[in-house]
């Protein structure tokens, strides 16, 4: 499965697909976990040791000019668009304890895009992950999806917006619904989180406009801890563990499990 997780800043995208990764590991999975969010949090919620300093894929101007065929620092016209990206995983991910991490970086861009070489070797490496490997792909992407191509995101199995009791935050789901159509992304629901009580899910639900919710993440001691970076997925404990086993459950990816497992 390939999986495209996203939401409004702030309403703990990372923090899911951290549980995410936690519990197909847990069940013997093969899993690739891709930071592609510009706050780049997801490796402090792995648990990994001095988290800001790991290098950004983006950062490697060198290797990113070599691959599509240009010069650091010179504007470049003409450039590769598919470069090789093939080896790229495996030089670069950092192992959380069986889990695969890779950071990406986003392209700084002064609006409207950027068709530029740096912005052409993350579509080229994202393509690769989505549609070249065989593991789970969980990718933390930013609300404007904008990394996601169009071959690369009709290779993604699904689109997941993450939502929490607040009507920006549902107003968001809806901009990223219209993208995600755009782009010819087969499916998309949502998970819930911060949930409070009875009264959060109902408002939740009443104002997704149709959108199917495939599970909710109660508001607790060990999530906040974890939207804090004081707790990692690798070190919370089996109510936060349920919740998600619950999601995969309901989503019907525990499916895609058993296939993989048989």
């Amino acid at each position: 499965m390939r999986l495209a997780i996203t939401g409004k800043g702030g309403v703990g995208k990372s923090t899911l697909v951290a549980l995410l990764a936690r519990v197909l590991r847990d069940a013997g999975q093969r899993v690739i976990a891709i930071d592609a969010d510009p706050d780049m949090n997801l490796a402090a919620l792995l648990g990994v040791p001095d988290a800001t300093k790991i290098t950004p894929i983006i950062a490697y101007k060198e290797l990113i000019a070599e691959r599509t065929g240009t010069q650091v620092g010179k504007a470049a016209p003409l450039f590769t668009m598919n470069p090789r990206v093939d080896d790229i995983p495996e030089k670069f991910w950092v192992d959380c304890g069986g889990i695969k991490l890779l950071v990406m970086g986003t392209v700084s861009r002064g609006g409207g895009g950027c068709a530029c070489p740096e912005n052409a070797f993350l579509k080229a490496l994202l393509g690769h992950l989505v549609l070249g490997r065989d593991e789970w792909v969980l990718l933390d992407m930013e609300a404007g999806i904008e990394h996601l191509g169009r071959g690369t995101a009709m290779g993604v199995d699904e689109m997941v917006v993450v939502v929490e009791p607040s009507r920006t935050s549902l107003e968001t789901a809806s901009r990223i619904k219209g993208l995600a159509a755009d782009l010819r992304i087969r499916r998309l629901r949502l998970v819930g989180n911060k949930i409070r009580g009875a009264e959060d899910r109902q408002f939740l639900e009443e104002g997704a406009k149709g959108l199917e919710f495939i599970g909710f993440l109660g508001q607790s001691e060990e999530l906040r801890r974890m939207s804090m970076k004081g707790l990692s997925a690798l070190g919370v404990g089996a109510d936060a563990l349920r919740q998600v086993s619950e999601i995969v459950a309901n989503a019907g990816w525990a499916a895609s499990i058993e296939a993989r497992a048989s």
